[in-house]
């Protein structure tokens, strides 16, 4: 694929398949079409995405759902604390003779981690080398996961029994973290009504492929960001780092991955170029989870979703995010 700025027709393209893929997904979590919405976007901008709420939620739904709709291989991890890293990777088995290698769950396109803090800090860092490189490395030899690879890990709050707080390394992996929450009054109506007779999630039917997905990748990497978009992701990110109540703000990373799912958010809004509404629509998701705060900033009440916004009250919005030289569609 041409490495330039993408054409109206694939941003078309782009368009047309995502929003099946969100019309197909809505049919199964009703009324949550921004949580649905943000999810699609972490798939184009080839993160991983976390999904922690309470037991019972939808999260195992919302990633099955999103599953359901790419025509590619899933792996599915129940993590539990007797869990280990081979049963995620695979190991090497010793038959007639010589070691064959016996790949794990995560050699598929699109894995599903269950309760991912459930398991012990060991099994859960099994998959950084994964999330971060794309591929496993056993006895010394690497293997290469599929393109596109996507980890969507749900997970418990982590003051509920039995579950392991992430580390701080495999948190600042995840692109964006993103919470279900209960549904409304009518639509939780109209979940039991749908599920009297079948569960929507079996007919539910794909959409797409993982070739189609891999080349609608490349098309949202290079959707244009102007280098004053650049510089506000980085005074956004950067403010974090110097906020007095964080004990730990966001590193580089954050600044790629922000910029990276900015990019996918305005492709699927059928734009070439990034605006700063893009950044600020995914702050929240994409830096709340990798800050830690302090004491004292727990004590007043702060977490790291509260400084986000508080952040994006503050840093100056760049009058002028996109060059002159490119128009618009």
């Amino acid at each position: 694929m041409s490495q330039g700025p993408p054409t109206p027709e694939q941003i078309d393209e782009l368009v047309e398949v995502t929003t099946a893929m969100r019309v197909g997904i809505d049919t199964v979590l009703a009324g949550r079409s921004e949580l649905v919405r943000t999810s699609l976007t972490v798939l184009l901008a080839q993160g991983h995405l976390l999904v922690e709420d309470v037991p019972g939620v939808g999260k195992t739904t919302l990633a099955k759902a999103i599953a359901r709709t790419i025509d590619a291989p899933v792996g599915r991890v129940q993590f539990t604390p007797d869990l280990l890293p081979s049963d995620l990777t695979g190991v090497n088995l010793y038959r007639s003779g010589q070691f064959e290698f016996r790949p794990g769950p995560v050699f598929a396109h699109v894995v599903i981690g269950d309760e991912i803090n459930r398991a012990s800090p060991k099994t859960q860092s099994a998959l950084l080398e994964c999330m971060q490189e794309g591929q496993v490395t056993i006895d010394g030899h690497s293997h290469q996961l599929p393109h596109p690879f996507l980890v969507v890990a749900t997970q418990n709050p982590v003051e509920m029994e039995g579950t392991y707080p992430l580390p701080e390394a495999q948190r600042d992996r995840f692109m964006a973290r993103l919470t279900v929450g209960y549904p409304s009054v009518a639509d939780e109506l109209e979940m039991l009504d749908a599920r009297d007779d079948i569960d929507p999630l079996d007919a539910l039917q794909p959409v797409t492929d993982a070739v189609t997905l891999g080349r609608l990748i490349e098309v949202a990497r290079h959707t244009h960001a102007s280098p004053a978009l650049k510089r506000y992701v980085i005074d956004l990110v950067g403010a974090t780092r110097d906020d007095p109540g964080l004990r730990l703000g966001g590193s580089p990373r954050a600044s790629i991955q922000l910029l990276r799912a900015a990019r996918a958010h305005a492709a699927m809004d059928g734009r070439d170029h990034v605006l700063p509404d893009d950044v600020q629509a995914l702050a929240v998701a994409v830096l709340a989870h990798r800050l830690l705060v302090s004491t004292a900033g727990r004590l007043s009440g702060r977490d790291g979703e509260q400084v986000v916004t508080d952040l994006l009250g503050r840093v100056p919005v760049p009058a002028a995010t996109r060059t002159p030289r490119r128009s618009s569609r």
